[in-house]
């Protein structure tokens, strides 16, 4: 059955299809999808331009309503659109499950945000006259999504898109649909009215070129690569659209002498391997003390050789496949990279036959690498990490902010001293110390600086800073 596109209130055919299959099991077809062409897009941004003045004009509690319900119906589905996650995307069903849990609550967050709309009142500086600051909805945002989180990542931006009385045209990534329809399907039947929200699936080069062109779009979030972000946010520009990006990061964690062996091993391990790696906040620059280096690496490949690739589904799987063959070739790409750079290859980074015809990749883990290397300023966005020896902490924190990225950075240190200068010198949006650089939590804003990130944060109560414009009233009662 084909899964179709939702356009101003139905299901629309559009122009194409595409198939969507199992990273674990290439055999294993998930679904077929609808693929939007040009005409599609417009349909759908002028359905989401004619619905916005009645729903942003409408009751925040009946807003909020929808997005509860939607909240509600992710939660008690979650084992069953976490087991499709994982089919599609490839993380482990532990994962999927509690991604999808993410995105519940998410919705039941922005449910709330819905109801603390605020502003603010002034007294002017010209006597009699009253100041008010409002918040209002944008118009028509632009929703383009990745493939590495095929439920959170569009959760946290539909969510206060709704909540804040815009209407969306939503763009998943082309690679996982399903979840994306999965959404979309309960949306709908939470009741949000024809138009507010449309689903137009297919190729960014097509689908996401035309929301981006579109005139009636006020607003884009993107969360992709570096290259199509920053053509994106140009595109925007050029157009006078309020644009949001978040564009990856070459994350570093710094690994302290006095570090706790045990906490620094599993703090790397899970920042750098779990989802595969295909985290933006993945910790792939290990910037290791000469104290505690040999240690490390020696306790690090112990841990890893005890890791299981495998089917995603499988209850004893650690890590699952990658996502795409075009994903594992340049993950294979860039450890051929270190290697004739001088890297020297310690664990993994080779293809792992299974049962069933997937993309399993052993974890890679490079040791005597320069931070100059490629393999350390390039986003590889696979389970690869690579570990840079420096004398002293006051060298790795210098290695640390010598990138072009500043999404998160992470320190483990048993020094509270160490810890809160680090806290303060790092050039990164989001700071860890002994916790995953990958892992944040739904209601606290996410972002980084640099390179990474563009506009204001998303998630939390600061999503409000993109999803509404600010307006200045001036009254004489």
């Amino acid at each position: 059955m084909l899964n179709r596109n939702w356009i101003a209130g139905e299901w629309s055919q559009g122009g194409g299809a595409s198939v969507n299959l199992n990273p674990s099991d290439t055999r294993d077809v998930v679904g077929e999808y609808a693929s939007a062409n040009k005409e599609d897009v417009e349909r759908a941004v002028e359905a989401a331009a004619a619905a916005f003045p009645a729903w942003s004009r409408a009751s925040p509690e009946f807003r909020s309503d929808i997005l509860d319900r939607v909240g509600a119906e992710i939660l008690a589905r979650q084992d069953e659109l976490g087991r499709i996650l994982s089919r599609e995307e490839g993380k482990t069903l532990p994962e999927g499950v509690g991604e999808v849990i993410r995105a519940g609550r998410i919705f039941k967050y922005f449910a709330g945000e819905a109801l603390r709309m605020n502003g603010e009142r002034l007294d002017s500086v010209r006597a009699g006259i009253e100041v008010e600051i409002l918040r209002e909805a944008e118009g028509v945002v632009g929703v383009i999504t990745p493939w590495n989180f095929p439920i959170a990542i569009p959760a946290w931006k539909i969510a206060p898109a709704l909540a804040f009385g815009n209407t969306v045209v939503f763009k998943p990534a082309d690679l996982v649909p399903g979840s994306a329809w999965l959404l979309t399907d309960i949306l709908v039947r939470a009741g949000v009215p024809a138009g507010v929200f449309n689903l137009v699936m297919g190729k960014g080069s097509v689908v996401g070129a035309a929301i981006v062109d579109s005139r009636r779009v006020k607003a884009v979030s993107f969360t992709g690569s570096v290259a199509t972000g920053r053509r994106i946010g140009v595109a925007c520009m050029e157009r006078g659209k309020k644009v949001q990006l978040e564009l990856g990061g070459k994350n570093p964690l710094i690994i302290a002498a006095d570090a706790d062996l045990e906490v620094a091993v599993n703090v790397a391990v899970n920042g750098s391997f779990f989802s595969t790696g295909q985290r933006c906040t993945a910790s792939s620059r290990l910037i290791v003390e000469d104290a505690i280096h040999d240690r490390f690496v020696t306790r690090m490949v112990e841990v890893m050789a005890n890791l299981k690739v495998g089917d995603a589904l499988k209850s004893d799987t650690d890590i699952g496949p990658v996502a795409s063959e075009a994903q594992l070739r340049q993950d294979l790409d860039y450890i051929d990279i270190g290697k004739r750079e001088g890297a020297r290859l310690v664990a993994g980074g080779e293809t792992v036959k299974r049962d069933t015809s997937g993309y399993f990749l052993s974890p890679a883990l490079f040791v005597d690498s320069a931070n100059a290397m490629r393999i350390n300023r390039e986003e590889i966005f696979g389970p690869v990490a690579s570990v840079i020896r420096v004398r002293d902490y006051e060298e790795a924190a210098a290695v640390a902010n010598d990138t072009e990225f500043g999404l998160a950075s992470g320190i483990c240190t048993t020094s509270l001293k160490t810890a809160s200068d680090f806290k303060r010198r790092s050039q990164a949006g989001m700071v860890m110390v002994n916790v995953p650089t990958a892992g944040v939590d739904y209601h606290v804003p996410f972002g980084g600086r640099k390179g990474s990130s563009y506009g204001p944060r998303e998630q939390g109560s600061h999503a409000r800073e993109f999803y509404t414009a600010l307006k200045t009233v001036y009254t004489r009662p």
